[in-house]
């Protein structure tokens, strides 16, 4: 809230027949507003809208809103708020607004409404099979306006990372990654895939500072199966609660193609998963939660998406918890994939801008399994919802130049203590002080795309920043062989 359908962010979904869309108002062609339309097809239907924000009917009761009609006759607007803390509840308005603007309130607390809601639905005329349009616009909840994507908690110190340092041809760092290689389908993947995962060279390797997984075309058997395409699934040795991941990578190319950068529950009950083999496999999917942190192919070129699996209904499969974008070309640039996981909030970020928040008001075993311990999966698919692949594709790489991990007051990648090292004021525009005890010997500062933008030696724990943009910086302390990264923020 507000909603005022000014960005693409404000669809409703539609049932029973009838239609969203958006327009201009026909009293200012520089106002766009929703319009929704009553079909005769059925007695009962109407639009809804998942809320990135909650209506908290305990702080604010009444939803206001501007409505259109086209026709001289009074109809009957109902609200009704579903997926709530409380039982669904609705309130119903009759209104006759014949070609102009009409301000309408729906007081909740006339029905004694309270708790928080997480979806908007709209019914217009029940009960009656008519049709009709009618406009809306400045749907509102009497809230603060506040960026739905702002994170609640800032995660800086790098407690696990992997940035592929090797200049020849190599295997994977086999303590922090697993081959996963085993298809629990009957030896095949789920979603109709195509390919199998091996823990050959020619699929995953790094090499000149970069992961590259590899899928390719070629005929391949494993356990009895024979596929005509292969690629590498990776799951870290390292799980975690809570954090920041952030991946730096450039995707493959080719219809059929399904890069994902994702986290699994650590307790997912998966043959040939890494936890499995550890003895930790005892949740099924879903319910194990599952956060997919980057996801491409599974719509227009560019088009990647983030989304959250779990056991509630609408959740699995074909989730309503997802959220999409287009940014410039995925195959030939670099972008920094990231989710920050907070005990309240998942938003997700592209190169450290946040276009998606997961945050429901009810929190129980089908919408929250993220209070326990995810790991990390690195893979490309073939085939599966992606679609058919290019009968002239032959191979094309997921390039990844780094995998990071940061939590707050844990111990860094050389084991000493982040709390050694106070980095103030954070964030800040001009000036920034390291306050420690220990000797620092230098101090590396990196932009997101892993530039180094200064370099101090023998510092006396003093920099003028003022030089740098806005945005998120990584400053590498290194002291007596042992080396820490924060984070840090520049904002004017």
């Amino acid at each position: 809230m507000p909603i005022d359908f000014s960005d693409n962010s404000d669809v409703f979904s539609v049932w029973g027949g009838s239609t969203f869309t958006t327009r201009t108002s026909p009293t200012d062609s520089g106002n766009i507003v929703g319009e929704f339309v009553r079909s005769n097809s059925s007695s009962e239907q109407g639009q809804y809208i998942d809320l990135i924000r909650s209506i908290d009917l305990d702080s604010n009761d009444t939803i206001t809103l501007l409505f259109y009609a086209f026709d001289p006759i009074s109809h009957t607007i109902i609200i009704k708020l579903e997926n709530g803390t409380n039982p669904n509840i609705e309130l119903a308005v009759t209104a006759s607004s014949f070609n102009r603007w009409t301000a309408l309130t729906f007081d909740f607390s006339t029905i004694g409404g309270s708790g928080k809601y997480d979806r908007l639905v709209f019914r217009f005329d029940d009960g009656k099979s008519v049709s009709g349009g009618f406009l809306i616009d400045d749907i509102h909840d009497g809230s603060t306006p506040t960026d739905p994507n702002a994170l609640d908690v800032l995660y800086t110190d790098l407690v696990w990372s992997d940035e592929f340092d090797s200049t020849t041809p190599a295997t994977i760092d086999a303590s922090k990654w697993y081959h996963q290689t085993i298809g629990p389908n009957g030896g095949q993947w789920f979603n109709n895939e195509l390919q199998h995962y091996t823990d050959r060279l020619d699929n995953s390797f790094v090499e000149n500072g970069f992961l590259n997984i590899v899928a390719k075309r070629e005929s391949y058997t494993h356990g009895g199966k024979t596929l005509q395409f292969t690629s590498a699934r990776l799951n870290s040795k390292f799980a975690f609660t809570y954090g920041r991941v952030d991946v730096r990578a450039k995707l493959p190319s080719g219809n059929g193609t399904w890069p994902a950068i994702w986290t699994l529950g650590k307790n997912v009950s998966e043959v040939g998963a890494y936890w499995q083999t550890q003895g930790f496999g005892n949740t099924g999917w879903p319910w194990c939660g599952e956060i997919d942190i980057m996801e491409h192919g599974l719509g227009a070129v560019n088009h990647t998406s983030s989304a959250l699996h779990t056991g509630c209904d609408g959740c699995s499969g074909d989730t309503k918890n997802k959220a999409s974008q287009l940014i410039s070309d995925v195959s030939a640039n670099f972008h920094v994939y990231s989710v920050n996981w907070s005990p309240n909030q998942i938003t997700f970020l592209v190169d450290d801008v946040a276009y998606y928040t997961y945050n429901p008001a009810i929190r129980d075993i089908g919408t929250w399994p993220f209070d326990l311990e995810q790991f990390l999966l690195l893979n490309v698919a073939m085939g599966g919802f992606s679609g058919t692949p290019d009968s002239g594709f032959t191979s094309s790489s997921m390039v990844i130049d780094y995998v990071r991990v940061y939590q707050n007051n844990a111990l860094s990648n050389a084991e000493f203590n982040a709390n050694s090292f106070k980095l103030y004021p954070n964030p800040t525009k001009d000036i920034v002080y390291i306050d420690s005890n220990m000797h620092i010997n230098s101090v590396q500062i990196f932009d997101t795309l892993g530039n180094i933008v200064m370099n101090k030696k023998n510092t006396n724990n003093k920099f003028n920043v003022s030089n740098l943009s806005n945005g998120l910086y990584l400053l590498r302390i290194n002291s007596n062989n042992r080396t820490l990264v924060k984070k840090l923020i520049i904002q004017y």
